[in-house]
């Protein structure tokens, strides 16, 4: 972590999420700070990938309380997250194949052509290629010229731009949280290592980032902080150079018991 700030960028309290008698998400505690990278892991079924759609708004906390730089929030839909800096990057990654590098970058907020062609909705084409070229510069990004259609992009390159689109979007109110699923799923190393030093770069612009991941080596290079979960409530919560990867490996199958300061609340 690359500051200290007193309030974390997000903290979520008491989560509970319920579907009629099964407990999906049990008392779950948890924060990221800003500049923060936490790494949520656990196996199959643990409720990682459903408490990530708790903090990103797609879906609604049975119980609890989500707060964002200290203040409360409730987040009926992806877009109230979205409106207080909070962006999730899914594994589909949600890009227009057909478009641009630059398109996709300033999606949303494109602009528009001065004059009466502005007025009938033109876009205007070069500046939305400054603009995005500017924002991979400003996070160190080399991956294509921004004219290039991501259809024509590797696996690597499309998950450099949508995390890149969602870093821009994040920071567009301040430092920002972004919240990434599997986002080395299906990659070869080179890819990985691509999208591992970009999550770096942007907690060192002061971005809080966790990350849903099942593999343990991006994990301990890219993480301040190790959370997991086991049948929907958390075990450890633990600093990353703390711990080691059969600790890790027995919190998650359900090896080695939960760290003492959480029994209370998997009792």
């Amino acid at each position: 972590m690359n500051e200290t700030t007193r309030h974390p960028g997000l903290q979520l309290s008491g989560i509970e999420l319920n579907y009629g008698f099964v407990r999906a998400l049990d008392g779950i505690d948890f924060e990221v700070h800003p500049g923060e990278v936490v790494a949520l892991l656990g196996d199959n079924g643990a409720g990682k990938s459903t408490l990530l759609k708790v903090m990103s708004g797609a879906h609604r906390p049975s119980s609890g309380t989500i707060r964002v730089d200290g203040t409360e929030v409730e987040f009926r839909l992806p877009k109230d997250a979205a409106d207080v800096g909070v962006e999730m990057v899914y594994q589909d990654l949600a890009l227009i194949d057909a478009a641009d590098i630059a398109t996709n970058l300033t999606l949303g907020r494109e602009p528009v052509l001065r004059g009466p062609l502005g007025w009938l909705g033109f876009l205007d084409k070069k500046a939305m290629r400054r603009e995005a070229a500017k924002e991979l510069q400003a996070l160190k990004v080399t991956t294509a010229p921004v004219n290039r259609p991501v259809e024509m992009l590797s696996g690597g390159q499309r998950q450099v731009v949508a995390i890149a689109r969602s870093a821009v979007r994040a920071t567009a109110r301040g430092k920002g949280v972004l919240l990434l699923d599997e986002p080395t799923a299906a990659l070869g190393y080179a890819q990985t290592r691509q999208v591992a030093d970009l999550i770096r770069r942007m907690a060192e612009r002061g971005i809080a980032v966790v990350v849903v991941t099942h593999n343990l080596p991006l994990c301990f290079e890219v993480a301040d902080r190790i959370a997991i979960l086991n049948r929907g409530r958390k075990v450890a919560d633990i600093a990353t150079k703390q711990t080691d990867n059969d600790s890790v490996v027995g919190w998650i199958t359900g090896a080695k018991p939960p760290q003492a300061h959480l029994v209370r609340a998997v009792a």
